[in-house]
């Protein structure tokens, strides 16, 4: 029937499309709910890139893509400089998604049959390394 929208910080779940939305972006047989995209969705990146250690976003793709707030909060959030793990639908040829992957700071990792059992693992080491990264530059940084 729909989509939802989850913040994982504080459990606050709304619509991001559903078939009986009256009005908004229509994507196959359902209507996005900007409103809910643009407050909930919109409003928990932001927040995340302010304050959690790591942002997550699942995922951008040709609904979220309808929200120009949406859009925005996701790129402030890579520029945070905070780890980003997020979802980009395949297709996806919007500008945004095509700038992401084209990132030299980013880590594409195509889920296949083959590996989305071990992705858990492998994200999960992605980011301690980042992680780790970081550190050592702020570190060489205080320490010349």
């Amino acid at each position: 029937m729909g989509f939802e929208i989850v913040d994982l910080e504080t459990g606050r779940k709304g619509w991001l499309a559903h078939t009986n939305q009256p009005t908004g972006p229509r994507v196959g047989k359902y209507r996005v709910n900007l409103g809910d995209l643009n407050t909930l969705g919109a409003d928990s990146i932001l927040r995340a890139a302010k304050e959690a250690d790591v942002v997550v976003i699942d995922e951008v793709g040709p609904m979220e893509l309808s929200s120009e707030a949406f859009k925005e909060a996701v790129a402030q959030a890579l520029s945070s400089g905070k780890p980003v793990l997020g979802t980009v639908h395949y297709w996806a040829r919007d500008p945004l998604v095509v700038a992401i992957k084209k990132r030299k700071d980013a880590k594409v990792i195509e889920v296949t049959r083959e590996n989305r059992d071990r992705l858990a693992v492998l994200i999960a080491q992605e980011i301690s390394e980042t992680e780790g990264r970081a550190k050592t530059d702020i570190e060489a940084e205080h320490n010349p």
